[in-house]
């Protein structure tokens, strides 16, 4: 009976230690971070480099996931609105014409929700990020860019607890705004498998920038959520795919 026990614990040990085969991607792809994966239930759970998922750090446009159903629930926007563009350029071409939600959060359109931010005001924000419990919940005195170099701030372990959230409908949104927020989160499909994810790029204040992927996989074992943070802001993607490739998550 003790030697089973045993075997388990060191069966659980196995799954949440420090995972070599994605230290190794890490090592080719010669960039500094972390990534975790972990299932819906908790008992699988990978990781690479463990202190920087618990160091909490700017969520940058990780933070479109929670403001754009913020934004939905206090009406600034809704699935059919058209974002008029101010005619100012700026410089992603991308962002220099009219969106719709679905394009202000697949482009990461700053200015797209810097005006709901301004909309929804500091006081609701703060509001919500308690409710929410994202991250240190501070929305800071600029309600413009609290998640861009202000005073917010999550870890990769948040961001996971945040999106398990999201995917049981345990947050405080109605469900069409829930299922609206799911569908435009849609960023890679195949056979088997359908994955929900965001972009972020951090470029805090006397500090190095750093990106973020995150978000989840559901396929034919189950689901999986993940968050990787590189001090490389435009790998971020590239070797969260990898990974999770490698561990035989995208089919």
């Amino acid at each position: 009976m003790v030697q089973k026990l045993f075997l388990m614990l060191s069966l659980v040990g196995c799954l949440w230690a420090e995972d070599a085969s994605i230290a190794k991607l890490f090592e080719n792809a010669q960039v500094k971070g972390t990534i975790i994966i972990e299932s819906l239930d908790g008992k699988e759970r990978y990781v690479y480099n463990d202190a920087r998922a618990r160091t909490p750090v700017l969520p940058a446009s990780t933070f479109k996931i929670p403001n754009t159903l913020i934004a939905l629930q206090e009406g600034v926007v809704s699935a059919d609105s058209i974002i008029v563009w101010d005619g100012v350029q700026r410089n992603r071409v991308e962002w220099n014409h009219d969106q719709n939600l679905s394009s202000a959060f697949k482009s990461s359109c700053v200015w797209c929700y810097q005006r709901f931010a301004r909309a929804i005001g500091l006081e609701k924000y703060t509001e919500y990020l308690h409710q929410l419990h994202y991250g240190n919940a501070e929305g800071g005195t600029d309600v413009e860019r609290f998640w861009l170099d202000g005073a917010l701030r999550i870890s990769a372990y948040e961001q996971i607890t945040f999106l398990k959230k999201l995917y049981k409908n345990e947050l405080p949104f109605e469900q069409e705004h829930l299922d609206l927020l799911k569908s435009i989160m849609i960023g890679e499909q195949g056979k088997g498998y359908v994955l929900r994810a965001k972009t972020g790029w951090a470029v805090p204040k006397n500090e190095a920038e750093y990106g973020w992927y995150v978000g989840y996989v559901e396929n034919t074992k189950g689901v999986y959520f993940f968050a990787t943070n590189l001090l490389s802001p435009t790998l971020c993607k590239a070797l969260t795919l990898e990974i999770l490739k490698a561990k035989g998550f995208l089919e």
